[in-house]
């Protein structure tokens, strides 16, 4: 193994080279170029196999990132792609988008002893995809179909993992869902530049080779009430996510061309994807040529940040109430964001908009960092008279995101809710207060990582066959009796 293995101290870390500035911005494809072989090779072989792997330990779906590093540098790509989707439904994803700074990357041993560390997600990205293109990854075979059927509510990263774990087990599997194609965040939240999105559609193709039926344009509550689904299947899963965008409610704030962040990257990706998109060819929702100000410092800041740069824009703010080091988001998409030419107005807190009937500039209060609140960070406070005004032509708020209230929407007043919206859920079954119906992702936990919605939707599909199990039981003493 030490002939492979543990090369960290001799090979420097390396990542796959980002495209240039000029060419990235230019266009919305993803940023990185691919490992070559030799490369991948290389940098799998920087990692110390640890006797306990916190590279692991961090990941939300304790994938056996030690294990497929030293099958990468043994040449033995297939094994490694095995170990790989063996704990992810989506890894060509998770390699792409997942905060891997903040996660394994962030952990790893070799890190904190300061030789740099294993460029984990760009390996993971890079065996995945050559499992594609080598044809290694196919549809499921079922061996025996079961005649017990489940409906889940939402294509998005957790719905669709629970789909694939039932429909391994031989389960009917039926995916409902609002939007025209599946894939939920991973289509219409998540700019190509950092996940294409033929990454997405290759995937739920494979699910429906596999025999998963989508039902898309499809409203629960409006097409059919949830009570009504429950009638069809034996058992559901709401995995709806979280989309209702938090609100400013400051002066001002109904003025026009000021857009929730979903707003704007829905439209950019529905553009991308062909699609006509009215209010981006008219103008409203396209950054050509504006003053944009993009209220928020999590990762969905950065992808309007960013794509804000690629529609040309005229100037990009993003503006945020703590420092560069207290930013919720990943450090490395702030770095991309820097180097594409967004400017970060750090320590700084919308007071109103101002504008007649369209927003003109944005009156902003200078912060300053207090003792430490709940979460750890230091608490933003007003610096008084400190007040001054940033160009706006279009605003975008990405402030977070609320669950919708989806008793009321599905027409199923009993469902119970948290005192923050989500879906109460017994943390052991993973079931609602209603009996055979789950939930699980960002309508349980509040929004999240596309990780933990995986790892949620696995846990929840082995709770879910549990039931159907259980109910088939009974099902058969009463017949038998």
């Amino acid at each position: 193994m030490t002939k492979k293995m543990l090369q960290f101290v001799g090979l420097k870390q390396e990542t796959p080279e980002k495209r240039g500035t000029n060419k990235r911005t230019g266009d919305f494809n993803e940023i990185y170029n691919e490992f070559i072989t030799d490369k991948a090779k290389d940098q799998s072989s920087r990692c110390s196999q640890c006797g306990v792997p916190f590279c692991q330990i961090h990941c939300p779906l304790s994938n056996n990132i030690p294990d497929w590093l030293k099958l990468t540098a043994e040449g033995r790509l297939k094994e490694a792609y095995e170990i790989s989707q063996s704990t992810n439904n989506m890894p060509e994803v998770c390699g792409r988008i997942c905060p891997q700074d903040r996660l394994c990357e962030g952990n790893c041993v070799i890190e904190k002893s300061g030789h740099g560390t294993v460029t984990i997600g760009s390996i993971e990205k890079y065996i995945n995809d050559t499992a594609w293109e080598k044809g290694w990854v196919k549809p499921i075979l079922i061996n025996r179909e079961l005649d017990q059927s489940v409906g889940i509510i939402g294509a998005g990263p957790a719905g669709l993992a629970c789909a694939e774990e039932l429909r391994k087990s031989g389960y009917q599997v039926t995916i409902y869902d609002r939007y025209d194609r599946p894939g939920g965040l991973l289509i219409y939240g998540i700019p190509n530049f950092k996940l294409e999105k033929f990454v997405v559609e290759r995937r739920t193709k494979l699910l429906k080779d596999s025999g998963i039926k989508f039902v898309q344009n499809f409203e629960v509550g409006k097409d059919k009430s949830l009570y009504e689904l429950k009638k069809k299947h034996q058992a559901i899963l709401i995995a709806t996510g979280v989309y209702k965008s938090r609100e400013i409610d400051i002066p001002g704030h109904k003025l026009k061309n000021i857009f929730p962040a979903m707003d704007f990257l829905t439209a950019s990706n529905r553009k991308g994807l062909g699609d006509k998109v009215e209010l981006f060819d008219n103008g409203t929702l396209n950054a050509e040529g504006k003053d944009v100000v993009v209220i928020g410092g999590g990762d969905t800041a950065m992808d309007c940040v960013r794509t804000s740069i690629r529609q040309k824009a005229k100037s990009v703010k993003c503006l945020y109430r703590r420092d560069r080091e207290n930013m919720p988001g990943s450090a490395r998409e702030v770095g991309n964001a820097i180097e594409e030419g967004v400017e970060f107005v750090w320590l700084t807190s919308p007071k109103r908009f101002i504008g007649d009937t369209k927003v003109s500039a944005v009156e902003v209060n200078k912060m300053k960092l207090g003792e430490p609140d709940s979460s750890g960070r230091r608490k933003p406070e007003i610096e008084k008279g400190a007040e001054y005004k940033i160009s706006a032509d279009l605003v975008i708020k990405s402030l977070g995101f609320d669950p919708e209230n989806l008793p009321k929407l599905f027409n199923a007043e009993e469902l119970a809710i948290s005192q923050w919206g989500t879906l109460k859920i017994d943390l052991t079954t993973m079931q609602t207060n209603l009996d055979g119906v789950f939930a699980a992702g960002d309508i349980v936990r509040g929004a999240s990582l596309v990780v933990w919605a995986i790892r949620d939707g696995r846990d929840a599909a082995i709770q879910i066959e549990k039931y159907l199990k259980s109910k088939d039981c009974k099902d058969k003493s009463i017949k038998a009796a």
